[in-house]
């Protein structure tokens, strides 16, 4: 079974783009950049030439003995069973990361053979471009961030007929309730594999739910490993406990990211380099606290005051061994963890959309708005309910000092627009932006 990536859309406008320049591939371990390119290529290029710098170590060599882009696409055609043609060819540099050289040598490309097609992708690209103090081509490759399958890709796949109603009928008006019942459960199956293809594939394809959590725990399992690369024994330990942090500083009724959950003790100081890292390999988001809505709110950020949230909601439910029965029947006993996965979807909707993340508001320990979206010249609070009770006074203390002409509120209650307030149910989460031109 394949799953359709949006990303195959943003590939085809590179590959057609008269001023297309290598392209770099960013994003976590296992969200699929392999697949991806491979596919792409067979799609779109009569051949695929995929040079792995990890699997082939001679070709570490290759690219430091020139920079001649002639020179290197002879000798490249040795280790390959395609020709390496000027358009007709997709180049692959996988695992580039570990090849300086290789990522320099897309510099020469971009400036004096672009008529190759190429794109790169490497696990752990950030970290090891800070770590080994590698320098990155700027100006001469476009970057692209793949992300973990949104719920609306997971939709696609899941349910079509549910998908394809959305897709053209969505208005600001009630959805038929048999649409919003069959959205609530495909939300369940998805706030339990999350959008790591391999785990959708597995449940998709009802091999069980054992094999759902086998697969999450090998790619957990993974991550950790990696904590090992290009970091001290010191640095590891505390990347780790960061990291395994995770479900207890969301399971807060305020999520404000505390380094003594991490460790009794702990300072910021300590920790905040394990921050960075794992913020560079894609598996944690961080947003910051802003003192107003101003614009641009990037402005008024708090560096001291951040919440930390997962890199995929399958991945953070798995961390917390919350038993995928218990999500799927909708259980109201673990009301704050409950809350903190649905904050974690919406977040993972909101940042393909906005190509970053968004901010929060706090008025001292009276009110909390969950997100705050920056459109052209309005910010929007966006408040976050995990069941259809939505009681709770931090929307109407937000709306009487600030007075924002729309505001979103997420829940499972169905979709309305009512006097600025613009209800959705939160399966819509990936659709925010169509319904935020709507209202």
């Amino acid at each position: 079974m394949q799953i359709e990536r949006d990303a195959f859309e943003q590939l085809k406008a590179w590959k057609q783009s008269p001023h297309r320049k290598p392209l770099l591939l960013q994003g976590a371990r296992q969200i699929g950049k392999t697949w991806l390119m491979r596919e792409f290529g067979k799609r779109e290029f009569e051949y695929v030439a995929e040079l792995n710098f990890d699997e082939m170590p001679e070709l570490r060599e290759l690219f430091t003995r020139t920079k001649d882009t002639k020179r290197l696409i002879s000798e490249l055609a040795l280790y390959v069973p395609v020709p390496i043609l000027p358009e007709r060819t997709l180049l692959i540099f996988d695992e580039i990361q570990e090849s300086e050289a290789a990522l320099n040598s897309l510099k020469y490309f971009c400036e004096n053979a672009p008529e190759y097609a190429i794109i790169a992708a490497g696990s752990l690209l950030g970290v090891a471009v800070r770590k080994k103090s590698m320098t990155v081509p700027v100006g001469k490759v476009q970057t692209m961030l793949l992300y973990p399958l949104t719920f609306r890709e997971f939709l696609r796949a899941a349910d079509p007929s549910t998908f394809d109603y959305v897709e053209h009928n969505l208005s600001l008006s009630h959805l038929p309730e048999i649409i919003l019942s069959k959205l609530t459960d495909s939300y369940r199956r998805y706030m339990v594999c999350g959008g790591m293809p391999e785990a959708v594939i597995a449940l998709l394809e009802n091999r069980g739910m054992q094999e759902v959590e086998r697969v999450l725990g090998d790619i957990l399992y993974l991550y950790q490993a990696d904590f090992s690369k290009y970091a001290t024994p010191v640095e590891v330990n505390r990347i780790t406990a960061l990291w395994q942090s995770l479900p207890s500083q969301l399971s807060k009724e305020n999520r404000k990211f505390l380094y003594n959950v991490v460790r009794s003790g702990a300072r910021a100081r300590e920790y905040e380099d394990g921050l960075f890292w794992l913020e560079e390999a894609g598996l944690i988001y961080r947003l910051y606290n802003v003192s107003k809505p101003g614009i641009p709110l990037s402005a008024y950020r708090e560096l001291s005051a951040f919440k930390v949230y997962a890199l995929d909601c399958g991945l953070l439910r798995r961390m917390a061994r919350l038993a995928p029965e218990v999500v799927l029947s909708g259980n109201a006993e673990y009301k704050e963890f409950r809350g903190a996965m649905a904050e974690n979807m919406v977040l993972q909707a909101f940042v393909p959309l906005l190509n970053g993340t968004p901010y929060y508001w706090t008025s001292g320990n009276q009110a909390e708005i969950e997100f705050l979206i920056e459109q052209v010249d309005q910010v929007i609070p966006v408040e976050v309910k995990s069941a259809t009770r939505i009681s709770g006074g931090s929307l109407a203390s937000y709306t009487s000092r600030y007075n924002p002409s729309l505001r979103i509120r997420f829940s499972m209650n169905n979709l309305q627009y009512n006097g600025g307030l613009l209800s959705v149910p939160l399966p819509l989460a990936d659709w925010t932006l169509r319904l935020v031109k709507m209202a």
